[in-house]
């Protein structure tokens, strides 16, 4: 039995000595190396959190004290170190989630993956601690120092140095990276204090005096070392961050060594008021390849060879985020207004392809998605045309400036969501499934959703292109499929992929469910049931020929990959509605919820979002057996009047 099987709990820790630590934190990277290499998962953040993990565990008592991780990704080690072991199927369907989730553990608090929400979480926490007369508990708050870089930390820590009476403890891991390297001023200071010679020489001169006087000098050093750190800290100058905070800082502390750390969080802990202890750690500690990764060291990886690094995802496919960064790149070098704006994610979004190109046009403004958006407005007002590429997922943080700073003032702003609808094993917090509901609200916003490689290639152009307003373009997940030529395209730019003279479904598919919609439309015509299929390319607003093609048809099906409720089903009825039309719409979409993390293909068809489900309830509805009935099934000649058309 490993050491690291004997660990069922937090507790398990306290009897461990210096030796143990060590071959434990050598055991867990092992185990993470070999279990997600296997699965795929965040491998290089919780590489580099191994000991600070073992040591916030066996000073503070989770759960009992509260600790909360920002982001989630680098919490496997709090798994393994709170009784899940068995990472066999991390991030599949029944499987251990990627992030804390309060259904596995109680040692979990917070599953929102977004960044920088910690330090409110924490802030809330320790108040209500504070409130119920609970001042023998701590909270802790393990925040990257990528997660810096959003605003919302600020505003946290301006409310925790005002009320300073609380045991609250801000862990900051400063591997100098959140998906790339950190960007900003922040990232900057913290390079500083990494690198800064004049701490390392006093720390090696201090430790070196106190090793000369043998035994009882070390052990002197050691009790000495918490004060120590904050000696050096001041002494260099490290504490200008925080130095208008009202808040202890201790550090920098070498985030590898368990028992500086310790040593770090006891006197943290016993503190009795906020806390900040500033760990430098290295993302992908212990493993080569991660470190060779210049990219982002092996932040998030698929299935890999653990003794490599190298894939073993073979496909040859292209990905919708490198069409994407390839055509902006075509674009830029033919448009100087072009400029390109993320949010930590230069890579993820494919916006490095025009960083290579133009190095001068592109913006990372660390996650950040608020100043993103209201940057983009101001650049778009200074005659630029931004383009803010970011996830789908995440735009949610920025609805008010999208709203309020680009669309009132009618600024030319295009918005490019990946991984939007369903993206799989990331569960809740990273499916991009309300992007199309929150948006289309929004005034004089234009939404396409292209339905392949080549549709976005297409549609990328034409949101460019518009400078009195924001244009939205959103695509999945993974891999670009088949493509779907039209058949024809109307005036106004709806693609017809398939037409029938049996006037019974419409079937109108927003972006990559043109593959189910077809297939649908195929399952109803093998039942004499005749089925139109139209993409309408630019989803908000709702072409017009949408609304006459539904004049004709006895019934709307909109089959879209986000939430039904106010989506682009909604969209239509309405419309429809308002032209006096009196076809019925069903919307196709996923329900109102938060979807776990899983295979994609399971979570659609535990939502009926498959082609048989969809085709079974539309199928009940022209028959007139299953609401809404389509057009012709009426009260006077009941649905036994209309039967399937027997197949030619």
């Amino acid at each position: 039995m490993t050491l690291l099987e004997t660990i069922r709990g937090p507790r398990d820790l306290d009897a461990l000595s210096k030796e143990q630590f060590e071959q434990l934190a050598a055991e867990i990277r092992e185990y993470l190396v070999v279990n997600v290499a296997r699965t795929g998962g965040h491998l290089g953040p919780n590489l580099g959190v191994v000991e600070l993990t073992l040591a916030m565990h066996r000073v503070f008592d989770s759960p009992h004290d509260a600790i909360v991780f920002d982001t989630g990704h680098q919490s496997y080690v709090h798994k393994l170190l709170t009784g899940r072991q068995d990472f066999s199927a991390l991030r599949q369907t029944d499987g251990l989630a990627g992030y804390p989730q309060r259904a596995e553990s109680e040692h979990d608090i917070v599953e929102s993956s977004h960044a920088s929400s910690s330090l409110s979480w924490a802030d809330g926490i320790s108040r209500a601690f504070t409130m119920t007369g609970q001042r023998d508990r701590s909270v802790v708050a393990v925040v990257g120092d990528g997660a810096l870089t959003g605003g919302m930390t600020w505003e946290a820590l301006n409310n925790i140095s005002d009320d300073n009476n609380r045991r609250l403890i801000i862990v900051v891991n400063d591997n100098g990276r959140s998906y790339a390297p950190t960007i900003g001023g922040m990232a900057r200071f913290l390079n500083t204090v990494r690198t800064r010679e004049s701490y390392r020489s006093l720390y090696l001169t201090s430790r070196q005096a106190f090793d000369r006087l043998g035994g009882p000098g070390r052990a002197l050093y050691r009790g000495m070392r918490g004060g120590l750190h904050g000696f050096l800290s001041r002494f260099t100058n490290n504490e200008a961050l925080y130095s208008n905070l009202d808040i202890k800082y201790i550090g920098p502390v070498d985030g590898h060594d368990s028992q500086a750390l310790i040593e770090a969080l006891e006197q943290a802990k016993n503190y009795g008021a906020p806390v900040i202890v500033h760990a430098i750690t290295e993302k992908g500690r212990g493993y080569a390849p991660a470190l060779r990764d210049v990219a982002d060291q092996f932040h998030a990886v698929g299935q890999i060879d653990p003794d490599t690094g190298e894939s073993l995802e073979t496909s040859g496919a292209t990905s919708w985020t490198s069409v994407f960064g390839d055509r902006l790149v075509e674009l830029a070098a033919g448009n100087e207004r072009i400029v390109g704006i993320t949010a930590a994610m230069l890579r993820p979004t494919g916006l490095h392809r025009m960083a290579e190109r133009f190095p001068a046009r592109v913006i990372d403004v660390g996650i950040a998605e608020q100043h993103a958006a209201t940057s983009a407005a101001g650049l778009a007002f200074g005659g630029m045309h931004p383009v803010v590429a970011i996830y789908a997922t995440f735009i949610n943080r920025a609805f008010d400036q999208v709203l309020m700073d680009v669309a009132l003032h009618k600024a030319g702003v295009t918005f490019v969501l990946d991984r939007a609808g369903v993206t799989g094993p990331d569960g809740p917090s990273h499916h991009g499934v309300w992007d199309l509901a929150i948006l289309q609200v929004v005034p004089g916003i234009r939404l396409a959703a292209p339905r392949d490689a080549t549709r976005l290639e297409e549609e990328l152009t034409e949101a460019v292109a518009v400078d009195d307003g924001p244009t939205v373009l959103r695509f999945p997940k993974g891999n670009v499929g088949v493509e779907f030529a039209a058949v024809r395209r109307t005036d106004d730019g709806v693609d017809v992929l398939r037409e029938s003279t049996e006037k019974d479904v419409l079937i109108v598919t927003v972006g990559p469910m043109a593959s189910v919609g077809l297939e649908v439309a195929e399952r109803l015509a093998a039942q004499g049931i005749g089925a139109t299929v139209v993409d309408p390319r630019w989803v908000v607003p709702v072409p017009h020929s949408v609304v006459d093609f539904s004049a004709e048809h006895r019934i709307v099906v909109c089959i879209e990959d986000g939430i039904r409720v106010g989506g682009i089903g909604t969209r239509i009825r309405q419309d429809l509605r308002e032209a006096g039309v009196d076809t019925a719409v069903t919307e196709v979409g996923l329900p109102d919820e938060f979807l776990d993390h899983g295979a994609r293909a399971d979570i659609l068809e535990r939502t009926g979002m498959t082609p048989q489900h969809i085709a079974r309830d539309v199928m009940g509805m022209v028959l007139g057996s299953k609401l809404p009935h389509a057009r012709g099934v009426s009260a006077d000649t009941g649905p036994t009047q209309l039967t399937a058309r027997s197949p030619e």
